[in-house]
């Protein structure tokens, strides 16, 4: 009788058509197609010697140089499961010389800077996180995860190691997540945006561009989803538009032992051991 009731219900039930949205126009989706730009330096066998179960990815600027040292120094020393690698793009013109020289040398030495030659500005950073998507998907497809993380951030490897251990593998993406944000319309906001080139009034759900982790699946995802929606300059919020287009929620981490505490701290937090040591990552 119970599966007779079932049956009759799918037969009733009305289908709800998906509406798929409309790829960009190739001109506009130039600027974010893998094609358009060519690797300076790349690390294409990063993730031969062994499927890593944690890959980090910071994007960081090619002066940043003391930025890097301190992460390759610190957290994101190579473990046994993870390994760190940095990705930028050219700097402005006048500096370029001077820098590259630098920067072959620290590839050369280190075997962990990926260079595109798009401009690498803040204007940019949407590409640049495209094009990190893209590079997971293209040389390091059989990690577990993947993690973006800016470099100003420190990193609890252990923790979040440990927390990854029991959570899902596909379709998966966590980090602090905004569920109220808006367009700034403010022509002197860093973060304005037209309406022209974003006309809605709210944001779908996205994770701080500080820091989030997902599985390794969502890095191909987010990069054909990519091909649907508009760049705009405020690089967590597209990927929020492209796990929309994706059908995806972000996965807020909180600790149910502290009150709620949100693991991925954004904000500036006075050094506490106990505190610290039961966080993701913190930020300044």
């Amino acid at each position: 009788i119970l599966v007779a009731i079932v049956l009759s219900a799918l037969r009733n039930a009305t289908v709800k058509e998906v509406t798929k949205p409309s790829p960009l126009p190739a001109e506009e989706y130039r600027l974010l197609s893998p094609e358009t730009y060519s690797y300076i330096f790349n690390q294409p066998d990063a993730c031969k010697k062994g499927n890593p179960f944690l890959v980090f990815m910071v994007p960081v600027a090619p002066l940043d140089s003391s930025a890097r040292d301190a992460i390759r120094e610190t957290w994101g020393a190579a473990g046994q499961s993870t390994i760190t690698l940095f990705y930028m793009g050219v700097p402005k013109e006048g500096q370029v010389k001077s820098i590259q020289d630098k920067l072959e040398e620290e590839s050369n030495n280190y075997s962990d800077v990926i260079q595109m030659n798009f401009l690498d500005s803040y204007e940019n950073l949407t590409i640049k996180s495209m094009m990190i998507m893209n590079w997971l998907a293209t040389y390091c497809p059989n990690a577990t995860y993947a993690m973006k993380v800016d470099a100003d951030i420190f990193v609890n490897v252990f923790f979040l190691v440990r927390l990854l251990s029991s959570s899902p593998r596909n379709n998966y993406i966590a980090g602090s997540v905004i569920s109220d944000g808006k367009p700034r319309r403010d022509r002197n906001s860093k973060w304005h945006l037209s309406k022209h080139l974003y006309p809605e009034d709210n944001f779908p759900s996205y994770v701080s561009g500080a820091g989030y982790v997902f599985s390794i699946d969502m890095a191909a995802k987010v990069s054909w989803a990519s091909r649907f929606v508009r760049r705009i300059p405020i690089e967590d919020a597209y990927v929020g538009l492209c796990l929309h287009v994706l059908g995806v929620q972000p996965v807020p981490s909180r600790s149910w032992l502290v009150f709620g505490r949100n693991l991925f701290e954004i904000r500036n937090l006075d050094y506490d051991r106990c505190t610290f040591a039961r966080l993701v990552l913190v930020n300044g």
